[in-house]
């Protein structure tokens, strides 16, 4: 057993590894034509168009990590059941669910490795990657964050913000205002702000602190319009969206979201794929298997690996669909997450149980 452990781990890692170099690879190629739209724009030159997609990619292999276990382990199957060395392992008295429990084996180094990209090195690359774009494209927009919250400079003030909200809306906002010489004109305080259009944003709650020659005074306003550079795109940065930040943020802010009574459905949805996604590896090497009982009579090489691709796709896309189908009508978060797992799961088994009845 261990035997065929350690022969099937060699052929299926080195597999999986050529499939994943190609999906990045392609994933990385069309970020980069997406990406050429926009050079020129501020100083967002060719050089920071390429470690912008470099930083993307944590977050691919994440997102592809499944889709590259099966079509890795089909091809790796497929090619040595062509080369009927599967068949001589049968012939020694290994079943196919021993095969299935070194299959099983070779996915949980697969899995650690998948669940520590995604929680701890995407969230981080991707906000990143979205700083330097922005930052590149927006030279005159600067961001730092500090346990007082985040500051941005926004041309002659200083704004603090204690919260930055995933839809980019801000809470406990402070304005700060200097004229040329950098002497302090007025504070502006306000509990929450939503943009409206093109450079305004709406305040709520509004106290506005201004120093004049004559003295201090303070005015107190419901709402009042806030003209500025910054806009939700900018802000943006300081989140990754949902599909890209780990389990552990998402797990915090839908706690946040269902405190104040507000729809958490797209966050769930995000943080129970982030959880069972990794899982899904199992469900890949499942579904590989019965593409071992292939014979040279049966057909080609190709049309069975091709046929392994279609499947990784479509686990890949559908799964994505029915996520954002579930945020849109409110289904069941954890359904939404695991309902495309769950159906290759069931697909999976009845391949298996039609192989093992041939």
């Amino acid at each position: 057993m261990n035997l065929l452990t350690r022969y099937l781990g060699r052929e299926i890692y080195t597999s999986v590894a050529l499939v994943f170099v190609a999906l990045i690879m392609l994933f990385a190629f069309l970020d980069l034509i997406h990406e050429l739209n926009v050079v020129g724009v501020g100083q967002y030159h060719l050089g920071y168009v390429m470690l912008f997609v470099v930083l993307t990619i944590p977050g691919h292999v994440s997102e592809l990590f499944p889709v590259a276990v099966l079509v890795g382990t089909v091809l790796a199957l497929v090619q040595l059941a062509a080369n009927s060395e599967l068949t001589i392992f049968r012939a020694s008295g290994a079943s196919l669910w021993q095969m299935l429990g070194a299959l099983f084996k070779l996915a949980v180094p697969l899995l650690v490795i998948s669940f520590l990209i995604s929680e701890f090195v995407a969230p981080p690359s991707e906000r990143l990657a979205q700083q330097l774009r922005l930052k590149a494209q927006n030279a005159q927009v600067s961001l730092k964050e500090f346990r007082s919250g985040v500051w941005v400079k926004d041309g002659q003030s200083f704004v603090n913000v204690r919260n930055v909200l995933p839809d980019t809306s801000l809470s406990n906002i402070s304005i700060y205002r200097f004229d040329d010489r950098y002497h302090l004109q007025s504070i502006t305080s306000a509990r929450h702000a939503t943009y409206q259009k093109s450079g305004h944003w709406q305040l709520q709650e509004v106290s506005e602190t201004r120093f004049e020659t004559q003295g201090t005074s303070i005015v107190h306003t419901p709402q009042q319009e806030w003209r500025s550079a910054l806009n939700p795109g900018i802000l943006s940065v300081l989140l990754v969206v949902p599909e890209q930040m780990s389990a552990y943020d998402l797990y915090q802010y839908v706690e946040h979201l269902k405190d104040n009574r507000q729809k958490s459905g797209r966050y769930e949805i995000a943080m129970w794929n982030k959880l069972v996604y990794p899982m899904a590896i199992f469900v890949m090497m499942l579904l590989a298997l019965p593409f071992a009982a292939y014979h040279r009579r049966a057909g080609g090489v190709s049309m069975m690996i091709f046929a392994g691709i279609m499947l990784g796709l479509v686990f890949h896309f559908v799964g994505r669909l029915f996520a954002n189908l579930g945020a849109l009508n409110d289904w069941s978060p954890f359904l939404s997450a695991t309902a495309i797992t769950g159906l290759f799961l069931v697909l999976g088994s009845l391949m298996l149980w039609q192989t093992e009845r041939r």
